[in-house]
């Protein structure tokens, strides 16, 4: 017999009245762009700024190593060059971010911030066994929730991972809980949240993914709403009132400042 699918109050990953995220790790003017996803910028959000919640993409290195890092190469913020998942770890570990900081691995993200709840988004097929094995080393099955664009990655690691980890809808689940009114009321993906864009660009037409229908779904479905990546203050005090539960961002001093205003921090 399948066991009930779990909805997000079954979870103290949401257990925060709104979760702000610090994208790619948490960098701001204060640890400089150019430092993203290094465990200097992890250790800004969390511990110089009091960030409970911390965001990072995941990628395997060719022989297995699990790394918190955006990109599916390196050259864009480091000082080396290749495809992650076609270089050994011991060609990974030597190179730079921003020139000076190394590329974590989300072993000593979990080790670093023991406090702090990640959102992981598995960005290749072969990160999904090195990530749930590095949950299960860790027992972080309470502190992550996992995220993919591909609902076949999402597939594999739900089955892997089985329903301790809280987990978020791929787009296409998305879609139906945005744009098909009744189709949320008789499918049930087994997802604790939306983590969405407001819009998001279908060939050559941007169309609105954050509706009125999604939150009603969320709520109905007892499901959060995470919205990323917003970065326009303006934008995300509209996006609080509007009701969602949590947004992610790169300036992460206004997000704070907007949050503890709100008695939301």
């Amino acid at each position: 017999m399948r066991a009930p699918n779990r909805n997000a109050s079954d979870y103290a990953y949401f257990d925060a009245p709104f979760s702000a995220f610090a994208h790619r790790g948490g960098w701001d003017e204060n640890i400089g762009e150019e430092l993203e996803n290094s465990l200097a910028a992890f250790r800004h959000a969390v511990d110089d700024l009091g960030y409970r919640y911390v965001e990072t993409d995941v990628h395997a290195t060719r022989d297995g190593q699990l790394l918190a890092f955006h990109d599916m190469r390196l050259d864009r913020v480091t000082d080396r060059t290749g495809a992650v998942d076609e270089l050994d770890w011991s060609q990974v570990r030597g190179a730079r971010i921003g020139g000076r900081e190394p590329i974590p691995t989300l072993d000593e993200v979990l080790e670093a911030l023991p406090g702090a709840r990640i959102n992981i988004d598995i960005k290749e097929a072969n990160a999904i066994e090195p990530l749930v094995r590095t949950i299960r080393r860790h027992g972080a099955q309470e502190r992550v929730c996992v995220a993919s664009f591909s609902p076949r990655r999402l597939a594999a690691f739900r089955r892997a991972a089985g329903p301790r980890v809280a987990t978020s809808a791929s787009l296409g689940a998305v879609a139906w809980s945005s744009f098909v009114p009744l189709l949320p009321r008789f499918v049930n993906a087994g997802v604790q949240a939306f983590q969405v864009p407001v819009r998001q660009k279908l060939g050559p037409v941007r169309i609105r993914v954050l509706t009125r229908n999604l939150l009603r779904t969320a709520r109905a479905r007892d499901m959060r709403v995470h919205v990323w990546t917003i970065d326009d203050p303006e934008q995300m005090r509209s996006l609080m009132e509007a009701g969602v539960d949590g947004i992610v961002s790169n300036r992460i001093d206004e997000l704070k400042a907007l949050c503890t205003a709100r008695d939301l921090w």
